[in-house]
């Protein structure tokens, strides 16, 4: 399983941008897709996540500006960050938590970087 995000970069605060993850590879289900992000020197910690059954859940930092989605096709998942503020400035990844007939995993992308300048 191959997971990509795409849509980072450099914006001032106040602004926007949208981030996009998509999965693909052989998995029976998936069982819930998030957002994290770090920092140097910091443990990646939670953005926000969509479950199987679109409960949505975010960070307290985030709630109200990020918003969590999922894409028309099943295993894609977006988020959509605005009023960015330069303490969003990190590497954000993706995370699908998939499973198979008999097994289940959390993946993760390489990473995006998003930088918001002050």
């Amino acid at each position: 399983v191959e997971v990509v995000e795409s849509g980072g970069g450099l914006v001032q605060e106040g602004g926007s941008l949208r981030l996009s993850c998509a999965a693909s590879g052989s998995f029976t289900s998936i069982n819930g897709m998030g957002w994290y992000r770090q920092t140097p020197g910091n443990e990646r910690e939670l953005v926000a996540t969509i479950a199987n059954n679109g409960r949505t859940n975010y960070a307290h930092s985030v709630e109200g500006r990020f918003t969590i989605s999922r894409g028309n096709a099943e295993n894609t998942v977006f988020l959509q960050m605005n009023s960015l503020k330069s303490e969003d400035t990190a590497v954000y990844y993706c995370n699908f938590d998939v499973s198979g007939s008999s097994w289940s995993y959390d993946y993760w992308g390489q990473g995006t970087q998003v930088t918001v300048s002050s």
